[in-house]
């Protein structure tokens, strides 16, 4: 807790019991409040990790629902327990949770509502491993969507991001996709409603464990991101009027 609000750190699982553990163990309990943990119909042993760790609220979805799914579950139920600040961690490792005291202050001393950790400020991206072609479709994604949010975000791809509370309860989340582009979508709203992102510098580790989706999948994702801008632009102008924004 700072400043009396609530911190809730949240982690959408999905084949993370070799990484869970020292996930979990970089969280620092003195300041995170709860920690909710929602497995995605994992293949493997992530429920029994988690439990055997003591994370103290635990989902479990009897079907796969994709990582936007996950992440609905997650953020209702941390709403649920009263969540000031919200965070989202991955449990493969690819991020530090080492700077959850960083972005939680952020948001505790209403500098800013919500804060993003970057891969691309800096050299964390390419020093921890991120596939050039990788590097450079984010780079080209993040100029286009800047352009047409008229925005200057050094990345829309991370997947280490803090929220107040109040900023979720505003924007209808559940609207999005159940897929990858979620992710996209949520930052499209949050532009849609004025909010301000800060972001953090943010190292990074790409290795065998840590999650990543397939070519096909990455060009599924870029042209999702690509649309999402362009309903974003539209609806601006008033041309179209999406249910994401409603």
């Amino acid at each position: 807790m700072i400043n009396g609000k609530k911190i809730v750190v949240v982690l959408p699982a999905y084949n993370a019991s070799k990484t869970l553990p020292q996930t979990y163990a970089e969280i620092d309990r003195q300041l995170v409040d709860e920690v909710v943990l929602c497995d995605d119909n994992s293949t493997d042993n992530t429920i029994e990790v988690a439990t055997q760790l003591g994370i103290p609220h635990i989902i479990r979805h009897d079907q796969n629902c994709g990582y936007g799914g996950n992440q609905k579950s997650l953020y209702k139920r941390a709403l649920d327990l009263g969540g000031d600040i919200i965070i989202m961690v991955h449990p493969d490792y690819q991020y530090t949770p080492l700077l959850i005291p960083s972005m939680a202050s952020i948001i505790a001393n209403d500098l800013y509502p919500v804060v993003f950790a970057s891969r691309i400020l800096g050299k964390g991206a390419l020093k921890g491993g991120m596939p050039l072609y990788k590097y450079i479709a984010n780079r080209l994604l993040t100029l286009f969507q800047n352009i047409l949010s008229n925005q200057k975000l050094s990345e829309y791809h991370t997947g280490y991001r803090a929220y107040s509370g109040e900023v979720l309860k505003s924007i209808n989340f559940e609207k999005n996709s159940d897929d990858f582009i979620f992710d996209n979508q949520i930052i499209a709203q949050l532009f849609y409603k004025n909010y301000e992102i800060a972001e953090i510098t943010c190292p990074t580790k790409y290795f065998e464990e840590a999650s990543s989706i397939n070519f096909s999948r990455s060009v599924k994702y870029g042209l999702g991101v690509l649309r999402t801008s362009l309903i974003y632009r539209l609806n601006r102008w008033g041309i179209i009027r999406s249910p994401l924004f409603n």
